[in-house]
């Protein structure tokens, strides 16, 4: 074959990818969440020790740290620590990796923070057990990250599934070693609808996601991503093509058990934990965000926390951190300085 057959062969074999696209609705009365399950947690957590993994090629300036254990395998979670001065640890959102932050990352280096990203369990280059996708276990996770690196008087700041860390970790581990809190895109207070919750959505959304994701996982994270980026408005603007598809490719990449898990876990119940955040937080929402209406999430949690500022972003989609980076990076900088 040659150098011009095997050039279109390629580009055949990506057309058929790309085309998986048109997949299934998932945007049901405006909500679908971003981000992870309530499963049993029943993998033994092991003491928090950076895991040698001699075989693992591994990158300068990354590390893995050990959280526990599944049967014979070591469960562990990729991070990445650059810079230095006050200590900022950046959580990401569903389905998509510490990477995710890569315009934050650099603004808030430039500023003088040290960053620490990490991929959580089932997502990235972390491990990808079939156990622990529940808030409880993902703020044990955050607490080894957090104890490893030796980290104190640290900002936490999560997006979309990552807010449930944050306010899980300060409810259950309480605010000692936290200085200050940032939640853009949150997924709390609590999204189910009950008679204590009547602002919450009908729980057969997030079953009719799972559904869907059960279905054809790879047609249906392509579909959220779209609506992830209200690309039908934004795209060409604010966001390319080529950004949704290194998007999929990471979605894809993660744990098919951790994607469907992680439903589960973004309809906890957060409404004690944010009753224990005493510091002083930062919430950022686009207005226009159809995966977490802010009517639904960040309005009400605003209205929860005592030391709260509250910026809703003007036409920003749920994927601010993209499309509003500069916005966003100008509130992450001024707040945590």
């Amino acid at each position: 074959m040659n150098e011009k057959e095997i050039a279109a062969a390629a580009a055949n074999s990506s057309e058929g990818l790309i085309s998986r696209r048109d997949g299934l609705k998932l945007v049901a009365a405006g909500m679908a969440v971003s981000l992870l399950p309530q499963t049993s947690r029943s993998e033994t957590l092991g003491e928090s020790v950076q895991s040698p993994h001699s075989e693992r090629k591994r990158e300068p300036m990354s590390s893995y740290i050990k959280v526990g254990q599944e049967n014979s395998t070591p469960i562990e979670l990729y991070y990445e620590d650059h810079g230095s001065g006050s200590p900022v640890v950046l959580i990401h959102g569903w389905p998509l990796n510490g990477a995710s932050w890569e315009k934050q990352t650099a603004s808030l280096l430039a500023a003088g923070h040290r960053v620490i990203t990490y991929d959580r369990r089932g997502f990235g280059r972390s491990s990808k057990p079939a156990v622990g996708y529940n808030y409880d276990t993902f703020a044990a996770d955050l607490d080894a990250v957090l104890n490893t690196l030796k980290l104190t008087d640290v900002s936490l700041a999560g997006f979309s599934m990552g807010t449930g860390e944050v306010t899980r970790y300060i409810g259950k581990y309480g605010a000692k070693r936290v200085r200050k809190a940032v939640l853009i895109g949150t997924l709390g207070p609590y999204l189910v609808k009950t008679p204590d919750n009547p602002e919450g959505v009908d729980r057969s959304v997030f079953e009719g996601l799972k559904a869907a994701l059960k279905a054809d996982r790879p047609a249906t994270l392509m579909e959220f991503l779209r609506n992830f980026y209200n690309y039908d408005v934004t795209g060409g603007k604010l966001v390319s093509e080529r950004v949704l598809e290194d998007n999929w490719n990471v979605a894809v990449g993660a744990s098919a058990i951790g994607t469907l898990a992680c439903v589960d876990a973004w309809i906890e119940d957060f409404r004690q934990d944010i009753a224990r955040n005493t510091v002083p937080t930062l919430i950022l929402h686009g207005d226009a965000d159809r995966i977490l209406p802010p009517d639904a999430a960040s309005r009400r949690q605003a209205k929860m926390i005592k030391n709260a500022r509250f910026v809703e972003l003007k036409g920003g989609p749920h994927g601010v951190l993209w499309t509003h980076a500069e916005q966003i990076n100008s509130e992450l900088v001024k707040f945590l300085a």
